[in-house]
């Protein structure tokens, strides 16, 4: 059952925040964002297809994907994971990259930080699973925050793209 997406109220300025409830056993949704297997099934924009390039899933370990759009862009991206608490909570470092795995700026946002934090938890609701993202800036400059926080309506459209492709996966898992 989708709740729907909630920004929450406790989140400190500037962090992005949002929620939302699967109709998902915990193991599952979880193995779906850690295992390449799911994630090029689901994760990223909708309409773009997503190739696993690397995935080590462990503290220091990476996630460096692609991501094609339907017109043929290819933009890369990159998860640096700090902490692994299975099947509880993922911490990463989120940046664009280089089809090597360098660390590259934003393809249309000159002044978008260079690398996020997020912390994704998952938390067991009755057989179904609550999961939220914590998305700050890590390190950034004034204006990088800036455009950090006059983006949150663009990432919620972005994130909540995401959790329905994520939603549609799980039925057909289920």
């Amino acid at each position: 059952m989708n709740t729907g997406n909630k920004p929450a109220g406790d989140a400190p300025k500037g962090e992005f925040v949002i929620t939302r409830v699967f109709n998902a056993p915990r193991d599952l949704v979880f193995r779906a964002w850690t295992e390449a297997e799911h994630l090029a099934r689901w994760f990223g924009p909708k309409g773009c297809v997503i190739g696993v390039s690397k995935l080590e899933l462990r503290p220091g370990g990476v996630f460096h994907f692609s991501m094609r759009t339907q017109d043929g862009t290819e933009m890369w991206g990159k998860w640096v994971f700090r902490e692994i608490v299975a099947p509880e909570r993922i911490v990463l470092v989120n940046s664009f990259s280089d089809a090597k795995g360098g660390i590259t700026r934003h393809p249309g946002s000159a002044t978008w930080p260079l690398e996020t934090i997020s912390t994704t938890t998952f938390a067991e609701e009755e057989g179904r699973t609550k999961v939220t993202v914590r998305w700050s800036p890590l390190n950034p400059t004034e204006k990088e925050r800036s455009t950090f926080d006059s983006s949150h309506d663009l990432m919620k459209i972005g994130w909540t793209g995401t959790f329905d492709q994520l939603e549609a996966y799980l039925a057909k898992k289920s």
